[in-house]
C-alpha cells in the first residue's frame, strides 16, 4: 500500500509560441483545466501502475470535480478533506517545444489539519510507503507518523526548500530529486546523507543510489518528441514507487517508470496524460 500525503491542483494550461519574457504579454495559442498538482500526479502514476493508494490532501469548495477524477484514477480519495479555503491551483505556460514554466497557489493544500493526517495513516501498516512533496503543510508530523507506525519514506523535494528538506532528511527512505534539485541541496548540504537516492536527469536518463552498500543502477531515458513535459517527474516518480512496492527490482523500478514517463511526454496534459500500466507494458515489449 501506499500513502501519499500530496497536493490537488487544478492546473490551468496555456499553450503558447514560447514563454513569455519579463514585460511581455503574449495571446495564448490554446489553453483547458485538468487535474494537477505533484501530489495528485504522482497518486495516479501509481494508481495507473496497478498500485493501491490512499491519497492524503484536500481541497476546497471548487474542488470536488477533482477530487471525482482521482478517484476514476483508481485513487482512494476516503482521506481527502474538505476545506473553506479554495483548491490549490496553478497557471502552467506550455511552449511549442514542450517546456514549461509554472506558477502555483497552494490554497487548501496548506490547510490540512492533524487529525487529517492521523486517521489516513491509522490504516497502514509497517513496510508500507509514504510518499510526500513540498507542496503542503504537516509534512514534518507525517513524516514522523509514520516512523512510528514503521512505514517508509519516499520524499520528492520540490519544490525545492533546502529549510524544509534539511527538516525531513532524518526521516527519509528514499529522496528523489531532478538534477537541478541535486545540485540545489549539494550546495547547501553537502554530501547528500540518506538511505536510497534517485535522480531524474531528463532526456539523460535516471540513477538510483543505495547509499549503504554503494550500488548505483542507471537507466538511459527512451528517445522520444516531447509535446508537454508538465508532469513527467510525477509520472516517473509514482511508477517507480509503485513498482518498488510490487516488488520490482531498482533497475526493474526504473526502466517501467521511464516508459511510463516517456508515453507521458508525448501526450498534452498532467494527470490525465499518464499512461496505464496496459500502455506501459505494451511500449515496454
Amino acid at each position: 500500500m501506499i500513502f501519499n500525503l500530496g497536493s490537488i491542483n487544478a492546473d490551468h494550461i496555456y499553450r503558447l509560441p514560447h514563454l513569455p519574457a519579463p514585460g511581455e504579454t503574449l495571446a495564448a495559442d490554446n489553453y483547458h483545466r485538468t487535474l494537477g498538482g505533484k501530489g495528485a500526479n504522482q497518486s495516479v502514476a501509481a494508481a495507473r501502475a496497478g498500485q493501491r493508494v490512499c491519497h492524503i490532501g484536500a481541497v476546497g469548495p471548487d474542488g470536488d470535480w477533482m477530487v471525482d477524477l482521482l478517484e476514476g484514477y483508481g485513487v482512494g480519495v476516503g482521506h481527502v478533506a474538505r476545506s473553506d479555503t479554495p483548491s490549490g491551483h496553478a497557471v502552467v505556460c506550455v511552449d511549442d517545444a514542450g517546456e514549461n514554466a509554472i506558477v502555483i497557489f497552494p490554497g487548501a493544500n496548506r490547510a490540512l489539519e492533524i487529525a487529517d493526517v492521523t486517521s489516513a495513516l491509522g490504516g497502514a501498516s509497517p513496510g508500507d510507503w509514504l510518499m510526500m512533496q513540498n507542496e503542503t503543510n504537516l509534512q514534518v508530523e507525517t513524516a514522523r507518523l509514520a516512523q512510528a507506525s514503521g512505514m517508509k519514506l519516499a520524499y520528492s523535494a520540490a519544490p525545492f526548500d533546502a529549510n524544509v528538506v534539511r527538516e525531513i532528511l532524518p526521516f527519509v527512505t528514499l529522496l528523489m530529486l531532478n538534477q537541478v534539485e541535486e545540485r540545489q541541496l549539494e550546495q547547501e548540504m553537502g554530501e547528500i546523507d540518506v538511505p536510497q537516492l534517485l535522480i531524474t536527469r531528463g532526456a539523460d536518463g535516471a540513477e538510483w543510489r543505495d547509499n549503504a552498500s554503494g550500488e548505483v543502477v542507471f537507466c538511459p531515458a527512451f528517445p522520444v518528441t516531447p509535446v508537454d513535459t508538465t508532469g513527467a517527474g510525477d509520472t516517473f516518480a509514482g511508477y517507480f514507487m509503485a513498482s518498488l512496492a510490487q516488488g520490482l527490482l531498482p533497475n526493474a523500478a526504473l526502466r517501467r517508470a521511464s516508459a511510463a514517463a516517456a508515453l507521458q511526454v508525448q501526450r498534452p496534459g498532467t494527470a490525465e496524460a499518464i499512461p496505464t500500466g496496459a500502455e506501459t507494458a505494451a511500449f515496454l515489449a
